[in-house]
């Protein structure tokens, strides 16, 4: 059997880990604001097509931005648990690195809504934050490289 000591070096992983609660907030925040500008009310996930290409000039955008207000806020669901779960493990051996890559995912997750909402064609704004996927990959192999040394030790 394998005993874990969690070192005080830990907690700048928890403080990493926990930020992300804050950014998800944030995003459900500014998703609201954006479903009230755009008029969509609940419990319509999204502005379907029909609704965007006949509304008028404005109200379109705003239905566009409140898309990809949505889309943002979503794209960081799916990439919460593997974010959390990769940086509580890897902070067991690796603490510093752990809350470092976890502090650049939660800051690149900003930039990543931001930049998505901002008008570009395509969303193309939303790669402000793609050092954020780097950093979750790193994540995981580091969760991965952890899951060994621990198992083999």
């Amino acid at each position: 059997m394998v005993a874990i000591q969690i070192t005080n070096e830990y907690g700048l992983v928890l403080l990493s880990a926990a930020s992300t609660f804050f950014v998800s907030a944030w995003l459900g925040m500014r998703v609201g604001s954006f479903r009230k500008a755009a008029k969509i009310p609940y419990p319509y996930e999204y502005a379907s097509y029909e609704q965007v290409s006949t509304a008028s000039p404005a109200t379109s955008k705003a239905m566009h931005q409140f898309n990809c207000a949505q889309r943002g806020h979503q794209n960081f669901n799916e990439n919460h648990v593997p974010a959390l779960g990769a940086m509580l493990i890897t902070g067991l051996v690796y603490p510093r690195t752990a809350a470092a890559l976890g502090a650049v995912w939660s800051v690149n997750r900003v930039l990543y809504a931001v930049g998505y909402t901002n008008g570009k064609e395509g969303g193309r704004g939303r790669y402000l934050g793609a050092a954020g996927i780097l950093a979750l990959y790193v994540l995981i192999g580091y969760s991965g490289w952890t899951a060994w040394k621990i198992s083999s030790a």
